[in-house]
């Protein structure tokens, strides 16, 4: 196995926009595959006919695109497996599940829903529970209860059957998990699955799934822990094709908790508590909608980031990673075994640290059409300052002109609280005379600035906040933001001097 190419594979169902739960089980898939120089493939469950949505499938193709989830086969880009849209396969199953069959591994079920209905009654009548195995197969009519010639014509007169897999009696499979070590589980347990279905001739995912596996060379199968009472029959359903030897290595990935931990996260959680739980904003055919990080203004590094250290912990204490530090990191064997409860809360602090690390032309280019939006014109090169010195107090670049829009318009209204503290005594006097002193200071830039207000405080001998947090309050209407002086140099004299004149005129001394 160990000398196999790496190949991994991201199966979801068309069936509505992509959970971000899967969403980490294609990350975990594309950074395994990456680590260890093998293959990511995006095959596209839609065997299920009825759950089919339209849109689905755009929408996972788009939700990986944006998260930098590159993929190598697959329904996006083609490869030499194609196709890898499960509906347009539909004559390949035929042959496998023919061979089931012919090998007495699978049979025909003919019976009815009315015929199962009453056979369920009995067992519960008795106080038993009712399971379809090894115990009804020969009492309901199948090929193995029906004579071969009676077989051949209930399927040439266009009866409905199923194909189920013969589960094997008495029999305790070992399995093992890359997650959870050695599984076992008895077969008196476990009931004879529906593999191929007449009404649409399409295979059920247990059918379907093994057979792409082993057709695409799938090395790894790493999914969701849901996918583990089905891991039995896949690993019987390997031995009934002869392929045990080739067949794949198994991981299964804890589940995503809602934020109390009682339970998988869902969209109903994610709607009552204000987060998105989908990648993508996302509007079904019904018109229903949800919220999408992208939309609500996350990163996508952001999101891959805080996905990526749900379930998995790298053993080191740092937190922040780029994509390629992921690949780098990630193993299997640091993925846990217990459920990952989100925290909306440490989401949003991921995307402030992604925030920070952009620069600050990145972040003035996504900020100009905000200003723009606004009516507000202003060139790059002090848009790009000013994000410097906003974005450590910023989670989201829709933060920005809350936290800078009085680098660009004159307060129209001042922080009441500011002005109880800092707008009493002597202090707008002091302003007006700071006035005076930046109206002659020389080049009237930031160091020169601070300079000479600095050391006219020191020289009176007067309290240095007060005095500063009065200045702050005429110049930008509140008692936050980046440095005084930095604000000064990029507002310009001019601008400077006609809002302190202006916040003299109107500020009322608190009695």
């Amino acid at each position: 196995m160990s000398e196999r190419k790496v190949r991994v594979r991201f199966a979801p169902s068309p069936t509505g926009a992509l959970h971000m739960g899967g969403v980490r089980t294609a990350l975990y898939n594309y950074l395994f595959a990456r680590k260890n120089g093998g293959d990511f493939l995006l095959r596209i469950e839609d065997t299920d006919s009825g759950r089919f949505v339209p849109g689905a499938e755009q929408y996972i193709i788009d939700s990986l695109k944006w998260c930098g989830i590159e993929v190598d086969e697959g329904v996006s880009v083609g490869g030499p497996h194609a196709p890898y849209r499960q509906s347009e396969r539909r004559e390949i199953y035929w042959k496998y599940a023919q061979e089931l069959v012919e090998k007495g591994w699978a049979y025909y079920a003919f019976d009815t829903a009315e015929e199962l209905a009453a056979l369920r009654a009995e067992y519960e009548s008795q106080g038993k529970t009712f399971a379809y195995n090894y115990e009804v197969r020969e009492k309901l009519p199948t090929s193995l209860s029906l004579a071969a010639d009676e077989v051949e014509t209930r399927i040439a007169r266009g009866d409905i059957w199923v194909i189920r897999f013969k589960m094997p009696e008495n029999e305790t499979v070992r399995m093992n998990d890359l997650v959870r070590g050695e599984v076992t589980v008895h077969t008196s347990t476990l009931d004879d699955k529906v593999l191929y279905k007449s009404a649409d001739r399409l295979p059920t995912y247990h059918l379907a799934n093994i057979v792409d596996d082993h057709l695409m060379e799938i090395s790894h199968v790493i999914r969701g822990e849901e996918w583990l009472p089905s891991l039995p029959l896949h690993y019987l359903l390997y031995r009934a094709f002869g392929w045990s030897d080739t067949q794949p290595l198994f991981a299964h990935l804890p589940l995503l908790l809602k934020p109390d931990g009682k339970g998988k996260l869902s969209k109903r959680d994610g709607d009552k508590l204000g987060f998105p739980v989908f990648p993508l904003y996302w509007v079904s055919p019904t018109g229903e909608t949800a919220r999408g990080y992208r939309e609500d203004g996350y990163f996508p590094e952001a999101f891959v980031n805080m996905l990526a250290l749900l379930g998995w912990n790298p053993g080191i204490e740092q937190e922040i990673f780029s994509m390629q530090e992921l690949i780098e990191l990630f193993s299997i064997e640091h993925v846990g075994k217990s459920g990952s409860r989100f925290n909306p809360e440490k989401a949003r602090w991921f995307n402030a640290q992604h925030l920070k690390r952009k620069s600050d032309r990145e972040l003035a280019e996504l900020f100009l059409p905000e200003l723009q939006k606004r009516g507000v014109e202003a060139p790059l090169d002090k848009v790009e300052r000013i994000c410097g010195l906003i974005k450590d107090r910023a989670t989201f670049v829709s933060d920005f002109w809350d936290l800078s829009s009085y680098f660009f318009a004159a307060p129209q209204e001042y922080e009441e609280k500011a002005v109880r503290k800092f707008w009493k005594g002597e202090n707008p006097a002091r302003v007006a005379h700071i006035a005076e002193l930046l109206e002659c200071t020389e080049p009237f830039d930031v160091r020169r600035a601070e300079q000479t207000v600095h050391d006219w405080i020191v020289s009176e001998s007067l309290p240095m906040g007060q005095v500063m947090n009065s200045l702050r309050l005429a110049v930008v209407g509140r008692s936050m933001g980046p440095g005084m002086f930095d604000i000064i140099e990029l507002i310009g004299r001019e601008e400077t001097l006609r809002r302190i004149r202006h916040a003299l005129t109107v500020i009322k001394i608190p009695e």
